[in-house]
């Protein structure tokens, strides 16, 4: 006879397999399962903005990417030292109530200086794509106490940032590791209120030494309708600043268009 074990296997079996019942049952195990993983990973990180143009619709560009391979970039102490986030927020003339989006925002080490600085009637969008360093920044900023931040998930094409929302953005020692910098570009766009601007700090190396050749940032910027506006090596280290006003929605070119840059 079989045993009771085989009994409830075979019931399983038959439940899984069965025409009527199984897309019910496979539902109801892929939702337990997603819950349990959603419930180890703690809230979920959402999108803060819709989906916009896909990856597909950019020519391929022709440079290396540098992997992510750490949340932060030197200790938080040498960086307060070498004064950064302030030469950052006088070149980009950041002020209370404004909207600053940090995209790649790691661990928080801008995300959790500047909220102070725009203070309670401004906001910052701290933007990742990694959703594993969203959920320790989120712990952070909580235990700071900070209530004008606001966590969003991105894609590597796309930061999936609200329209119209942001005065600046940055991306600090970041650019090098986006893997889909034409469209990311392209898509940020959208986000920045009229007259916006983004700020790019990064090393004056090759990408894959995780760095980016002014040249190289230039042409690609240039290439998506951004105009640089200004370029600032930063005091205390071997990074600079660069700046770009954002192009209009409809002075940017086509897609297919874009021209492709070379390191």
């Amino acid at each position: 006879m079989p045993s009771r074990s085989e009994d409830r296997v075979a019931a399983l079996r038959h439940a899984a397999f069965s025409c009527a019942t199984a897309p019910i049952f496979v539902a109801t195990v892929l939702g337990t399962v997603l819950a349990s993983i959603l419930a180890i990973a703690g809230e979920e990180i959402p999108f803060l903005g819709p989906s916009r143009v896909p990856a597909s619709a950019f020519p391929k560009f022709d440079r290396p990417v540098a992997n992510i391979i750490s949340p932060i970039w030197g200790t938080e102490e040498e960086r307060d030292a070498a004064d950064g986030v302030g030469q950052v927020v006088r070149w980009l003339g950041i002020s209370s109530t404004m909207t600053v989006a940090d995209i790649g925002a790691g661990s928080g080490y801008y995300t959790v200086r500047l909220s102070p600085i725009v203070g309670p009637n401004g906001r910052v969008i701290a933007e990742d794509v990694r959703a594993d360093y969203l959920q320790g920044l989120r712990q952070r900023v909580r235990d700071l106490g900070l209530k004008n931040v606001v966590i969003g998930l991105g894609e590597p094409h796309d930061p999936r940032l609200p329209s119209g929302s942001i005065y600046v953005a940055i991306l600090v020692h970041a650019y090098h590791e986006i893997a889909q910098p034409y469209a990311l570009l392209y898509n940020l766009a959208p986000a920045l209120k009229s007259g916006g601007r983004i700020g790019i700090v990064d090393a004056t190396k090759k990408t894959l030494e995780h760095g980016t050749p002014p040249t190289l940032l230039r042409c690609e910027l240039a290439s998506v309708g951004y105009q640089e506006i200004g370029f600032h090596p930063l005091s205390g280290s071997d990074t600079y600043l660069a700046i770009f006003a954002t192009p209009s929605v409809s002075g940017r070119p086509e897609p297919e268009s874009v021209t492709v840059c070379k390191e």
